[in-house]
């Protein structure tokens, strides 16, 4: 079978297309053919040796993928071979089969195509995970989310809204910003032009944003301590930027701030039921046509160095999707 194999670390340049044995399906695995593979920061930054979690190389990108089941391990009884499925694999999606441990697959709605389902569960299930479970976000408070275009902010837009907060877009470009509005946002920042804490004091009346949602990390970060209202939350989601920021302890202190770190992939793990009843409400927005992921590029399986590319780059808004 064909694989985009990452070898050594590097850019998204360093990722050859080869020809690998299937894998061996061990006990409590699925085989799944793989249709779609998503494609996350943290796929970038697996392949340039940056990621907290490094797998053993040689190894596939793709920690999100949608297929057909081709086998079950004995003992696994809640997926049958011919369903289509979505799983959550770490590293391994781009490849045209997979063996994923099967409490990691879950059916997908009849409905939703393979390059949707590729593209829905890590950034949805992050965004949602956060804003309900973690910053606990009620109606009519004022959330702030940076890289508002992306996968996850533009997911934590899309969400917000549906919760009934006043959703402040923050991110680099006009065209960014308007996709952020079409997405659920009320409100707007260029911080690239702009200065991101006195916009956030004058679109707030000088109170600051209840709910900060970062997953960019960096200077910007700072600039979050400074804009968070009295008893704010910053959702610490990751660091698109590259940079982890150092924390001026005094400033939470002052606002009388959280800091909430969000690890959705553990929280899926330690809290099945609240994330199983979260996966749930998420299929049932989509049916509702409620929430509706946008996939600004598709790629073939051997283009997929450059799906990586798009994201390094910052060219990509909401998600880059590999076909197989």
């Amino acid at each position: 079978m064909k694989a985009i194999l990452c070898k050594e670390h590097g850019g998204p340049e360093v990722l050859v297309l080869e020809d690998i044995a299937e894998p061996e399906l061990a006990q409590g695995e699925v085989r799944i053919a793989v249709k779609a593979c998503g494609v996350n920061f943290p796929d970038v930054l697996m392949v340039a040796g940056k990621y907290q979690m490094q797998p053993p190389m040689p190894f596939a990108p793709g920690a999100e993928l949608a297929g057909e089941v081709l086998e079950t391990a004995q003992g696994v009884t809640h997926l049958q071979t011919g369903q289509r499925v979505l799983a959550m694999t770490g590293f391994g999606g781009m490849a045209e089969q997979v063996c994923v441990p099967a409490h990691r697959v879950m059916p997908i709605p009849d409905e939703m195509p393979f390059e949707t389902a590729a593209a829905f569960m890590l950034t949805y299930g992050t965004s949602y995970y956060a804003l309900k479970q973690r910053a606990q976000l009620k109606p009519d408070e004022t959330l702030l989310v940076l890289g508002a275009a992306g996968g996850v902010g533009l997911a934590a837009v899309e969400l917000g809204r549906l919760l009934g907060a006043n959703v402040i877009a923050a991110a680099s470009s006009a065209e960014k910003l308007e996709i952020a509005r079409e997405y659920g946002a009320s409100m707007s920042i260029n911080y690239v032009s702009d200065n991101l804490k006195e916009q956030v004091r004058e679109l707030t009346s000088g109170k600051g944003a209840d709910v900060i949602y970062d997953p960019v990390g960096g200077d910007l970060f700072d600039l979050c301590l400074r804009s968070v209202a009295w008893n704010g939350r910053i959702l610490i989601i990751g660091f698109a930027s590259g940079s982890i920021p150092k924390i001026p302890a005094n400033l939470p202190l002052l606002k009388g701030a959280s800091l909430v770190g969000v690890f959705w992939g553990r929280f899926a793990e330690e809290e099945t039921a609240q994330h199983v009843q979260n996966t749930r409400d998420l299929f049932g927005w989509y049916a509702n046509d409620e929430i509706r992921p946008r996939i600004s590029a598709t790629f073939a399986l051997a283009d997929g160095a450059d799906a990586l590319a798009t994201l390094a780059e910052r060219r990509a808004t909401g998600k880059v999707v590999v076909i197989i």
